[in-house]
């Protein structure tokens, strides 16, 4: 198949990449400076420009792209980039993908659409939550409607924490063990809905092929994990102890207002992915750790 992603470099994209090549699908990067190579297309979400013709015969889109939420501090300015970012390249690529027609839009968002749920479990049939993250998720979400409306098959990829070692939370707690410092955050009460690198790429690839499948779609773990839980299983396979808590205030004056979303919980179940079929290789945190540990 003829495949288009946007944010390729990224975290999950370029595992995707790397994997969708390797079973031989032609995979097509959008970039946003000169194209070197025919498997490259320009393209500008915040000014609305994409290079459409070079996408014809595309069977399916992919869109990954959007600034990261523990990237940098959380300015007005930054909120503003962490929204725009995600709004823009889904709104061009649900355009786009009107006038392309492929077989699917697999439109990346993320389980913040639930806000903080407590110990309560969620799927994909609860509505949105409260707080930044939920209002960016539904922005998000709805910017996709123009595919929708095309009748292209649009899949929301609600992906949750992605345990992997170059990026996102566990590259900064994995570094803290090593020191033995990787306390429990908080209470260690609060419910962390994770899913493993190679979970998360054949969860990706699943969508691909599941043609039932649209909508909004929960890429979690079967079995959320409290932050706690993540403490234990990271000290048992890692052979770390993590002696010293990180207490609440003072994740508060690192993170600023981004400490709300370390600090809450979110305990999400990816029942349509679990319905649908789909096996997981790594369903609990200590097997997530297992797998992050062997890389």
């Amino acid at each position: 198949m003829r495949i288009v992603i946007a944010g390729s470099s990224g975290l999950i994209g370029t595992e995707l990449v790397k994997s969708l090549r390797q079973d031989g699908h032609e995979v097509i990067r959008l970039v946003r400076r000169k194209p070197v190579a025919s498997t490259e297309v320009f393209w500008d979400p915040a000014n609305r420009e994409i290079d459409s013709t070079s996408l014809a015969g595309s069977e399916v889109f992919i869109n990954l792209a959007g600034a990261g939420v523990g990237d940098h501090r959380w300015t007005q300015k930054y909120k503003q980039l962490i929204l725009s970012s995600r709004v823009d390249s889904t709104s061009l690529l649900a355009r786009t993908a009107a006038q392309v027609k492929p077989k699917v839009f697999i439109a990346g968002s993320a389980i913040g659409w639930y806000g903080d749920t407590a110990d309560k479990a969620v799927d994909e049939s609860a509505g949105p939550g409260t707080g930044f993250l939920a209002d960016v998720v539904v922005a998000w979400e709805a910017a996709a409607q123009p595919a929708r409306d095309a009748g292209i098959r649009v899949v929301h990829a609600r992906t949750g924490l992605v345990a992997a070692k170059n990026g996102g939370a566990w590259s900064r707690l994995l570094p803290l063990f090593k020191l033995g410092v990787g306390g429990k955050l908080g209470s260690g009460n609060q419910y962390w809905s994770f899913i493993s690198m190679r979970d998360e790429i054949a969860a990706l690839k699943f969508l691909i092929s599941e043609v039932s499948i649209s909508g909004p779609v929960n890429l979690t773990a079967p079995v959320p994990a409290t932050n706690a839980q993540v403490t234990k299983a990271m000290s048992k396979v890692f052979k770390r102890l993590a002696l010293f808590p990180v207490p609440a205030f003072a994740l508060q004056s690192a993170l600023g207002e981004f400490s709300q979303e370390v600090l809450g919980s979110t305990r999400v179940l990816p029942k349509v992915l679990l319905d649908a079929g789909f096996k997981f290789q790594d369903p609990d945190i200590e097997s997530a750790m297992r797998t992050l540990a062997a890389k």
